[in-house]
């Protein structure tokens, strides 16, 4: 925590971060083995949310039903999760006072995402935030996805701050483990999806964790 009064800048991650999507992959992961005649396979989707979206659309075509594309893949998922983005999914609490209070500091901010950018922007948009941000990046900026630093590298020099100042906030253990192995500092928030061990791993490797992110970011102002 001794990291955190010279924050900066603050990478957001976006699902199970600022919005409460991550149970939507896992009906989305379901209705889409069922449309294709399958029953998706205990554990799969924790498997898959590691993967970027071009690595998902591979691992099913090779895996599951080789007669589509991978380009098909992302395309009918995209679509599938368009919906709940544009009209259903949750703001997370606390984020619109969490970035009242960065405002207030002249902290600027950025999301990384392995989202769709279509999906990304809609949800954003409908939920009066994507004006807050500095940029939103996504697979399709850098298909590797958060299993790569590249993304977070990418985030820091857009906002103008050194690895050490920028705050990396994130919910899934694997996306903490890449930006904490870059240097950055990173503050893991808890999501319902996360496994215990998973969540003990992601308190024990960041500068600061919380239940939501007003309780991360009152350690912030305690240390600040």
């Amino acid at each position: 925590m001794t990291g955190l009064p010279e924050i900066r800048a603050v990478i957001f991650d976006l699902d199970g971060t600022l919005i409460d999507s991550m149970r939507i992959w896992h009906e989305i992961d379901i209705a889409f083995f069922a449309e294709n005649g399958l029953t998706l396979p205990e554990g799969l989707s924790e498997q898959v949310a590691k993967m970027s979206i071009d690595e998902w659309a591979d691992f099913f075509v090779q895996n599951y039903v080789p007669s589509l594309t991978p380009a098909q893949v992302i395309a009918r998922i995209e679509e599938m999760a368009a919906e709940h983005y544009r009209h259903t999914i949750p703001m997370k609490p606390y984020v619109t006072e969490v970035l009242d209070m960065l405002d207030a500091r002249g902290i600027p901010c950025g999301i990384c995402t392995a989202t769709y950018r279509s999906s990304a922007n809609a949800v954003l948009t409908r939920l009066g935030l994507r004006e807050r941000m500095r940029f939103v990046l996504t697979g399709e900026d850098h298909p590797a996805g958060k299993t790569s630093p590249d993304i977070y590298f990418d985030a820091q020099k857009r906002l103008g701050s050194a690895v050490s100042q920028t705050l990396v906030i994130e919910d899934a253990l694997h996306c903490i483990e890449t930006a904490v192995n870059a240097g950055f500092p990173v503050a893991a928030v808890y999501d319902p999806s996360i496994r215990d061990e998973d969540w003990e791993r992601a308190q024990a490797l960041s500068v600061v964790s919380g239940n939501d992110l007003r309780e991360i970011f009152r350690t912030f102002t305690k240390q600040a």
